[in-house]
């Protein structure tokens, strides 16, 4: 969060539509690629720059141009002047803070969405900002680093499977999106199961690690419903848009994402009542056993007082005590403490309390 204000201080006093990228340190070169497509071609391009980006604005085939890294504003700008985008939205773009939204331009529509994926070995998911603008024969998709959840989409274009190479721009960006909300349910997956895990343990063997990973559960549920609530909005706002640039089977397929939407939500509402539970439970099961041990040394205090009271009585060293001379005295002290004792315990079991 420090970070994320230390960022946004270096905008201050910026003219609106100034270029300033907010986001992780990043020192790869930016790379540019490019999937041109129709029913009946395909061709793709890796590793290009923004000056062979421009033949494929005015083609009538549609253009995907995927951009991995934000940190050379020179080539974001560049390309922005290429597509006609506003200021605003370059300056959004490269601005990896921003909230999921979309927004619709004269010529394109702008939408800002969360990635998010699972590393191999890496516990917590990785959140990434993905800026698309959607125009009538292109997609530009805008990603903080290189890689991404979107391979299925480029085999599917490659070898021409079901009907994304027969639709337009706006049917695509459905695909994008679809994808990316699907990546939530095997983020979720794999919480689902440290949270099983977790629950296990938190009843059998709970500890100081224990709850150190329910607080990063809960930072990671929190981070998920701040991603998928606001992109929620986002697809529902595509599903009625009344803009030529969605198309109304598009306005369906974006309706069943919605759904699928809906259903992240709701597994991550649940989660986090798991989570808040096993808190409650691991609070629960650490005064158990406090209460436990509590029990079992005040037994053993109440058991010893008696025994106390007969030992300091015969502790006295008056004279005229007359157990002081009994030759079976000391017997006979021993013989009352362990009665007294026996008496207690046979209570305390009847009692259920032992």
């Amino acid at each position: 969060m420090s970070e994320l204000m230390e960022s946004r201080a270096r905008k201050l006093g910026l003219p609106p539509g100034t270029l300033v990228h907010l986001g992780s340190d990043n020192t790869d070169p930016v790379k540019l690629s490019i999937i041109d497509y129709s029913s009946t071609q395909f061709e793709e391009r890796h590793s290009v720059s923004v000056d062979e980006c421009l033949p494929f604005k005015d083609r009538p085939s549609i253009t995907w141009i995927n951009v991995d890294g934000l940190h050379q504003l020179e080539i974001i700008e560049k390309l922005g002047k290429a597509f006609n985008l506003h200021p605003l939205t370059l300056e959004d773009i490269v601005s990896t803070s921003q909230r999921p939204k979309i927004e619709e331009l004269d010529s394109y529509l702008f939408i800002v969405v969360k990635m998010v994926r699972q590393i191999p070995g890496e516990n917590d998911p990785r959140v990434e900002q993905v800026s698309m603008v959607v125009g009538s024969n292109f997609v530009l998709s805008f990603q903080e680093a290189v890689g991404d959840v979107f391979d299925p989409i480029r085999d599917r274009l490659r070898n021409s499977k079901g009907r994304i190479r027969e639709n337009g721009a706006d049917y695509l960006a459905y695909c994008l999106i679809d994808m990316l909300v699907d990546h939530y349910y095997v983020v979720l997956e794999t919480l689902g199961d440290r949270i099983e895990e977790m629950e296990d343990e938190v009843i059998n063997n709970p500890s100081p690690q224990a709850i150190a990973e329910i607080h990063d559960m809960r930072r990671e549920l929190i981070l998920l419903r701040k991603s998928i609530w606001p992109l929620r909005e986002v697809i529902a706002a595509m599903a009625r848009i009344e803009s030529d640039l969605i198309s109304e089977t598009t306005r369906l397929y974006m309706r069943d994402v919605y759904d699928h939407a809906v259903q992240v939500v709701e597994t991550i509402e649940a989660f986090r009542d798991i989570v808040s539970g096993m808190l409650e439970m691991y609070l629960t099961t650490i005064s158990n056993k406090t209460n436990e041990v509590m029990k079992i040394l005040t037994i053993m205090a109440t058991i010893f007082i008696p025994l106390t009271f007969i030992a300091g009585v015969y502790g006295l060293n008056f004279q005229h005590m007359p157990e002081l001379h009994w030759k079976w005295g000391y017997a006979l002290a021993w013989a009352a403490m362990l009665s007294v004792a026996g008496v207690m315990i046979a209570y305390f079991r009847r009692k259920k309390w032992l």
